[in-house]
Protein backbone atom coordinates (compact mmCIF):
# COMPACT_ATOMS: atom_id res chain seq x y z
CA UNK A 1 0.00 0.00 0.00
CA UNK A 2 1.33 3.07 -0.88
CA UNK A 3 1.64 6.11 0.73
CA UNK A 4 -0.89 7.76 -0.87
CA UNK A 5 -3.41 5.22 -0.21
CA UNK A 6 -2.44 4.90 3.51
CA UNK A 7 -3.88 8.87 3.52
CA UNK A 8 -6.93 7.68 1.84
CA UNK A 9 -7.73 4.75 4.02
CA UNK A 10 -7.07 6.92 7.04
CA UNK A 11 -9.62 9.60 6.08
CA UNK A 12 -12.38 7.25 5.04
CA UNK A 13 -11.71 5.67 8.44
CA UNK A 14 -12.22 9.28 10.44
CA UNK A 15 -15.09 9.80 8.11
CA UNK A 16 -17.01 6.25 8.80
CA UNK A 17 -17.59 7.69 12.19
CA UNK A 18 -19.27 11.04 10.81
CA UNK A 19 -22.31 10.67 8.60
CA UNK A 20 -23.25 12.91 6.44
CA UNK A 21 -25.92 15.42 7.91
CA UNK A 22 -28.03 18.52 6.39
CA UNK A 23 -26.55 21.72 7.58
CA UNK A 24 -28.50 24.46 8.88
CA UNK A 25 -27.65 27.97 10.82
CA UNK A 26 -27.21 26.10 14.05
CA UNK A 27 -25.14 23.20 13.06
CA UNK A 28 -23.03 24.63 10.36
CA UNK A 29 -19.93 22.40 9.65
CA UNK A 30 -19.04 19.44 11.45
CA UNK A 31 -16.47 19.82 14.15
CA UNK A 32 -16.09 16.71 15.20
CA UNK A 33 -15.01 15.92 11.64
CA UNK A 34 -12.47 18.57 11.72
CA UNK A 35 -11.23 17.60 15.03
CA UNK A 36 -10.57 14.15 14.08
CA UNK A 37 -8.65 15.30 11.03
CA UNK A 38 -6.74 17.82 12.87
CA UNK A 39 -5.42 15.17 15.36
CA UNK A 40 -4.64 12.78 12.84
CA UNK A 41 -2.44 15.58 11.39
CA UNK A 42 -4.48 16.08 8.03
CA UNK A 43 -5.21 19.40 7.92
CA UNK A 44 -1.46 19.93 7.69
CA UNK A 45 -0.83 17.77 4.23
CA UNK A 46 1.07 19.20 1.82
CA UNK A 47 2.44 22.06 3.51
CA UNK A 48 6.05 22.17 4.51
CA UNK A 49 6.96 21.10 8.13
CA UNK A 50 8.81 23.64 8.50
CA UNK A 51 6.50 25.96 8.10
CA UNK A 52 4.29 24.12 10.61
CA UNK A 53 2.82 21.68 8.15
CA UNK A 54 2.46 18.19 8.42
CA UNK A 55 4.56 17.62 5.14
CA UNK A 56 3.68 15.33 1.98
CA UNK A 57 3.06 15.97 -1.58
CA UNK A 58 0.00 17.73 -3.22
CA UNK A 59 -1.60 14.57 -4.49
CA UNK A 60 -1.31 13.24 -0.61
CA UNK A 61 -3.81 16.78 0.10
CA UNK A 62 -5.90 16.65 -3.36
CA UNK A 63 -6.64 12.57 -2.38
CA UNK A 64 -7.50 14.14 1.52
CA UNK A 65 -9.73 16.86 -0.09
CA UNK A 66 -11.62 13.91 -3.06
CA UNK A 67 -12.34 11.38 -0.24
CA UNK A 68 -14.03 14.18 2.03
CA UNK A 69 -15.66 15.79 -1.17
CA UNK A 70 -17.17 11.93 -2.30
CA UNK A 71 -18.35 11.63 1.72
CA UNK A 72 -19.75 14.91 2.00
CA UNK A 73 -17.60 16.15 4.82
CA UNK A 74 -18.83 19.44 6.07
CA UNK A 75 -15.57 20.92 6.81
CA UNK A 76 -13.53 23.51 4.82
CA UNK A 77 -10.15 21.28 3.48
CA UNK A 78 -10.78 21.69 0.22
CA UNK A 79 -10.10 25.38 1.78
CA UNK A 80 -7.32 25.25 3.73
CA UNK A 81 -5.27 22.60 1.86
CA UNK A 82 -5.18 23.40 -1.85
CA UNK A 83 -5.65 27.23 -1.88
CA UNK A 84 -4.92 29.20 1.23
CA UNK A 85 -2.01 27.76 2.63
CA UNK A 86 -0.28 27.03 -0.05
CA UNK A 87 -0.95 30.88 -1.26
CA UNK A 88 0.26 31.72 1.96
CA UNK A 89 3.51 29.44 1.56
CA UNK A 90 4.47 30.58 -1.86
CA UNK A 91 4.09 34.21 -0.68
CA UNK A 92 6.21 33.79 2.12
CA UNK A 93 3.88 34.74 4.74
CA UNK A 94 3.21 32.72 8.51
CA UNK A 95 1.26 30.06 8.35
CA UNK A 96 -1.84 29.61 10.87
CA UNK A 97 -2.11 26.68 13.00
CA UNK A 98 -3.12 23.98 10.41
CA UNK A 99 -5.46 22.73 13.57
CA UNK A 100 -7.22 26.03 13.28
CA UNK A 101 -10.03 26.18 9.88
CA UNK A 102 -8.00 28.50 7.30
CA UNK A 103 -10.36 29.64 4.48
CA UNK A 104 -9.92 31.83 0.96
CA UNK A 105 -11.90 34.32 -0.70
CA UNK A 106 -11.82 36.64 -3.16
CA UNK A 107 -12.28 40.32 -2.45
CA UNK A 108 -12.29 42.61 -4.87
CA UNK A 109 -14.38 45.49 -3.45
CA UNK A 110 -11.70 45.71 -0.63
CA UNK A 111 -9.51 48.87 -0.50
CA UNK A 112 -6.05 47.87 0.61
CA UNK A 113 -3.85 50.47 2.13
CA UNK A 114 0.10 49.84 3.39
CA UNK A 115 0.97 50.25 7.13
CA UNK A 116 4.44 51.63 8.19
CA UNK A 117 3.90 51.34 12.05
CA UNK A 118 7.76 49.89 12.57
CA UNK A 119 7.04 46.35 12.16
CA UNK A 120 8.08 46.67 8.94
CA UNK A 121 6.97 45.26 5.25
CA UNK A 122 4.14 43.43 4.47
CA UNK A 123 1.24 44.82 6.72
CA UNK A 124 -2.03 46.52 5.59
CA UNK A 125 -5.18 47.44 6.34
CA UNK A 126 -8.58 45.98 4.59
CA UNK A 127 -11.83 48.04 4.81
CA UNK A 128 -14.72 47.11 2.60
CA UNK A 129 -16.99 43.63 2.23
CA UNK A 130 -16.02 40.31 1.10
CA UNK A 131 -18.84 38.34 0.05
CA UNK A 132 -19.40 34.63 -0.50
CA UNK A 133 -16.70 33.46 2.14
CA UNK A 134 -16.31 29.99 2.27
CA UNK A 135 -17.10 28.95 5.56
CA UNK A 136 -17.66 32.41 7.19
CA UNK A 137 -18.12 32.48 10.78
CA UNK A 138 -16.51 28.88 10.71
CA UNK A 139 -13.32 29.49 9.86
CA UNK A 140 -10.86 31.14 12.40
CA UNK A 141 -8.65 32.49 9.67
CA UNK A 142 -8.86 33.72 6.09
CA UNK A 143 -6.17 34.45 2.91
CA UNK A 144 -7.92 37.17 1.21
CA UNK A 145 -7.05 37.80 -2.57
CA UNK A 146 -7.72 41.90 -2.98
CA UNK A 147 -6.79 44.29 -5.14
CA UNK A 148 -3.31 46.32 -4.42
CA UNK A 149 -3.05 49.84 -2.94
CA UNK A 150 -3.83 52.40 -5.43
CA UNK A 151 -0.87 52.88 -8.21
CA UNK A 152 0.43 49.61 -7.73
CA UNK A 153 0.15 46.78 -10.01
CA UNK A 154 -1.07 43.19 -9.10
CA UNK A 155 -3.16 42.34 -6.12
CA UNK A 156 -2.25 41.89 -2.11
CA UNK A 157 -2.60 38.42 -0.26
CA UNK A 158 -3.72 39.34 3.14
CA UNK A 159 -4.14 36.58 6.49
CA UNK A 160 -7.02 37.67 8.30
CA UNK A 161 -7.82 37.23 11.58
CA UNK A 162 -11.46 35.91 11.24
CA UNK A 163 -12.29 34.27 14.82
CA UNK A 164 -13.85 38.03 16.06
CA UNK A 165 -15.20 38.88 12.57
CA UNK A 166 -19.29 38.36 12.45
CA UNK A 167 -20.39 37.10 9.49
CA UNK A 168 -23.67 36.96 7.77
CA UNK A 169 -25.48 33.62 8.11
CA UNK A 170 -25.76 32.90 3.89
CA UNK A 171 -25.27 29.70 2.88
CA UNK A 172 -25.23 27.93 -0.74
CA UNK A 173 -27.68 24.85 -1.60
CA UNK A 174 -26.08 22.19 0.38
CA UNK A 175 -26.18 24.95 3.82
CA UNK A 176 -22.46 24.99 3.97
CA UNK A 177 -21.93 28.95 4.95
CA UNK A 178 -21.27 31.50 2.26
CA UNK A 179 -21.90 34.70 4.15
CA UNK A 180 -20.19 38.11 4.14
CA UNK A 181 -17.10 39.57 6.51
CA UNK A 182 -17.21 43.28 7.03
CA UNK A 183 -13.92 44.74 7.14
CA UNK A 184 -13.00 47.90 9.05
CA UNK A 185 -9.51 48.62 8.28
CA UNK A 186 -8.72 45.21 9.60
CA UNK A 187 -4.38 44.72 10.62
CA UNK A 188 -3.69 42.09 9.20
CA UNK A 189 -0.03 40.78 7.08
CA UNK A 190 0.04 40.24 2.94
CA UNK A 191 2.50 40.37 0.25
CA UNK A 192 2.33 41.63 -3.03
CA UNK A 193 1.69 39.59 -5.75
CA UNK A 194 2.46 40.01 -9.46
CA UNK A 195 -1.14 39.63 -11.66
CA UNK A 196 0.66 36.69 -13.34
CA UNK A 197 0.65 35.09 -10.07
CA UNK A 198 -2.88 36.41 -8.51
CA UNK A 199 -4.29 34.35 -11.33
CA UNK A 200 -2.69 31.28 -10.24
CA UNK A 201 -3.81 31.87 -6.70
CA UNK A 202 -7.38 32.57 -8.68
CA UNK A 203 -6.97 29.18 -10.45
CA UNK A 204 -6.22 27.09 -7.77
CA UNK A 205 -9.68 28.23 -6.03
CA UNK A 206 -11.15 26.91 -9.80
CA UNK A 207 -9.12 23.91 -9.34
CA UNK A 208 -9.69 22.86 -5.45
CA UNK A 209 -14.08 23.22 -6.40
CA UNK A 210 -13.03 21.19 -9.85
CA UNK A 211 -11.72 18.45 -7.33
CA UNK A 212 -14.40 18.45 -5.19
CA UNK A 213 -16.81 18.22 -8.09
CA UNK A 214 -15.07 15.29 -9.80
CA UNK A 215 -15.19 13.02 -6.41
CA UNK A 216 -18.77 14.16 -5.98
CA UNK A 217 -19.35 13.30 -9.61
CA UNK A 218 -17.77 9.97 -9.36
CA UNK A 219 -19.30 9.18 -5.76
CA UNK A 220 -23.03 10.04 -7.86
CA UNK A 221 -22.12 7.88 -10.34
CA UNK A 222 -21.33 4.63 -8.40
CA UNK A 223 -24.56 5.27 -6.52
CA UNK A 224 -26.31 5.18 -9.27
CA UNK A 225 -25.11 2.33 -10.76
CA UNK A 226 -25.55 0.46 -7.58
CA UNK A 227 -29.12 1.22 -7.01
CA UNK A 228 -29.77 0.40 -10.68
CA UNK A 229 -28.27 -3.45 -10.18
CA UNK A 230 -30.30 -3.47 -6.91
CA UNK A 231 -33.70 -2.09 -8.06
CA UNK A 232 -35.98 -4.39 -9.07
CA UNK A 233 -38.92 -3.43 -11.50
CA UNK A 234 -41.24 -5.40 -13.76
CA UNK A 235 -39.32 -8.85 -12.28
CA UNK A 236 -35.70 -7.83 -13.24
CA UNK A 237 -32.93 -5.20 -11.75
CA UNK A 238 -33.01 -1.35 -13.53
CA UNK A 239 -29.59 -1.98 -14.61
CA UNK A 240 -31.48 -4.36 -16.82
CA UNK A 241 -33.42 -1.81 -18.87
CA UNK A 242 -31.88 -0.50 -21.99
CA UNK A 243 -32.84 3.14 -21.19
CA UNK A 244 -31.49 3.09 -17.99
CA UNK A 245 -28.14 0.93 -19.26
CA UNK A 246 -27.54 4.43 -21.94
CA UNK A 247 -28.21 6.67 -19.16
CA UNK A 248 -25.47 5.12 -16.76
CA UNK A 249 -23.18 5.28 -19.61
CA UNK A 250 -24.15 8.88 -20.21
CA UNK A 251 -22.77 9.47 -16.58
CA UNK A 252 -19.67 7.76 -17.21
CA UNK A 253 -19.19 9.11 -20.06
CA UNK A 254 -18.97 12.61 -18.81
CA UNK A 255 -17.70 11.76 -15.15
CA UNK A 256 -14.73 10.00 -16.91
CA UNK A 257 -13.93 13.41 -19.32
CA UNK A 258 -14.45 15.28 -15.64
CA UNK A 259 -11.71 13.43 -13.87
CA UNK A 260 -8.88 13.04 -17.04
CA UNK A 261 -8.89 16.99 -17.01
CA UNK A 262 -9.03 17.77 -13.52
CA UNK A 263 -5.90 14.99 -12.99
CA UNK A 264 -4.54 16.68 -15.88
CA UNK A 265 -4.69 20.20 -14.37
CA UNK A 266 -3.29 19.07 -10.90
CA UNK A 267 -0.50 17.24 -12.25
CA UNK A 268 0.42 20.50 -14.25
CA UNK A 269 0.20 22.20 -10.28
CA UNK A 270 2.51 19.48 -9.48
CA UNK A 271 5.17 20.09 -12.49
CA UNK A 272 5.18 23.56 -11.53
CA UNK A 273 3.55 24.59 -14.83
CA UNK A 274 1.34 27.64 -15.30
CA UNK A 275 -2.02 25.66 -14.24
CA UNK A 276 -4.35 28.70 -15.32
CA UNK A 277 -6.02 27.08 -18.44
CA UNK A 278 -5.73 23.76 -17.49
CA UNK A 279 -7.62 24.62 -14.13
CA UNK A 280 -9.96 26.56 -16.24
CA UNK A 281 -10.87 23.45 -18.81
CA UNK A 282 -10.94 21.41 -15.71
CA UNK A 283 -13.50 23.93 -13.84
CA UNK A 284 -15.57 24.55 -17.42
CA UNK A 285 -16.20 20.44 -18.23
CA UNK A 286 -16.80 19.71 -14.58
CA UNK A 287 -19.64 22.35 -14.55
CA UNK A 288 -21.19 20.95 -18.04
CA UNK A 289 -21.18 17.52 -16.04
CA UNK A 290 -22.96 18.34 -13.20
CA UNK A 291 -25.79 19.23 -15.50
CA UNK A 292 -26.22 15.59 -16.77
CA UNK A 293 -24.93 13.55 -13.96
CA UNK A 294 -27.31 15.08 -11.36
CA UNK A 295 -30.64 14.65 -13.30
CA UNK A 296 -29.78 11.52 -14.29
CA UNK A 297 -29.07 10.40 -11.22
CA UNK A 298 -32.05 11.84 -9.54
CA UNK A 299 -34.11 10.31 -12.74
CA UNK A 300 -32.65 6.82 -12.33
CA UNK A 301 -33.46 6.86 -8.55
CA UNK A 302 -36.93 8.05 -8.61
CA UNK A 303 -38.78 9.39 -5.99
CA UNK A 304 -36.75 7.93 -3.21
CA UNK A 305 -33.62 10.30 -4.04
CA UNK A 306 -35.61 13.37 -3.67
CA UNK A 307 -36.45 12.44 -0.08
CA UNK A 308 -34.09 14.10 2.94
CA UNK A 309 -33.46 10.65 4.13
CA UNK A 310 -31.84 9.48 0.95
CA UNK A 311 -28.32 9.89 0.73
CA UNK A 312 -27.88 11.30 -2.81
CA UNK A 313 -29.07 14.90 -2.04
CA UNK A 314 -26.10 15.58 0.28
CA UNK A 315 -23.79 15.57 -3.05
CA UNK A 316 -25.92 15.92 -5.61
CA UNK A 317 -27.01 20.03 -3.54
CA UNK A 318 -23.80 20.11 -2.99
CA UNK A 319 -22.73 19.58 -7.21
CA UNK A 320 -24.88 22.15 -7.74
CA UNK A 321 -23.46 24.64 -5.05
CA UNK A 322 -19.92 24.05 -6.39
CA UNK A 323 -20.43 24.67 -9.85
CA UNK A 324 -21.62 28.24 -9.38
CA UNK A 325 -18.49 28.85 -6.51
CA UNK A 326 -15.00 29.60 -7.36
CA UNK A 327 -16.04 31.67 -10.63
CA UNK A 328 -18.36 30.89 -12.83
CA UNK A 329 -18.26 28.60 -15.75
CA UNK A 330 -18.37 31.37 -18.47
CA UNK A 331 -16.19 33.02 -16.28
CA UNK A 332 -13.70 30.81 -16.64
CA UNK A 333 -14.31 29.83 -20.67
CA UNK A 334 -13.91 33.31 -21.28
CA UNK A 335 -10.28 32.77 -19.62
CA UNK A 336 -9.94 29.81 -21.47
CA UNK A 337 -10.75 30.74 -24.71
CA UNK A 338 -8.91 33.99 -24.78
CA UNK A 339 -6.31 31.69 -23.52
CA UNK A 340 -5.98 28.72 -26.20
CA UNK A 341 -6.50 31.91 -28.88
CA UNK A 342 -3.68 34.22 -27.27
CA UNK A 343 -0.67 32.76 -29.69
CA UNK A 344 -3.04 33.50 -32.96
CA UNK A 345 -4.22 30.70 -35.16
CA UNK A 346 -1.16 28.47 -36.03
CA UNK A 347 -0.96 27.99 -32.10
CA UNK A 348 -4.38 27.13 -31.38
CA UNK A 349 -3.98 23.42 -31.67
CA UNK A 350 -0.68 23.59 -29.93
CA UNK A 351 -2.26 25.62 -26.90
CA UNK A 352 -5.33 22.73 -26.71
CA UNK A 353 -2.98 20.03 -26.42
CA UNK A 354 -1.32 21.38 -23.85
CA UNK A 355 -4.20 22.37 -21.76
CA UNK A 356 -5.15 18.51 -21.71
Amino acid sequence: MSDQDLVVETVRDILSGFEPFALTAERRWDAGLWAALADAGLTGVGLPEEAGGSGGELADAVAIVRTLAAGAGAVPVAEQLLVATPALVAADLDLPSPQEPTTFAIADAVTVHPVDNGDGPGRFTLTGTVPDVAWAGVASSVVVLAPAPAGIEGAVLALVDASSLPATDAANLAGEPRGSLVLDRAGCSGALLSAAQAGEVRARYALARAVQLAAALEQVLAWTVQYAGERHQFGRPLGRFQAIQMELAEMAGEVTAVTALTDAAVQALDRGEDVVLAAAAAKVRAGAAVEVVARLAHQVHGAIGFTQEHKLHHLTRRLWSWRDEAGSDLAWARVLGAGVLAGGPDALWPALTRVV
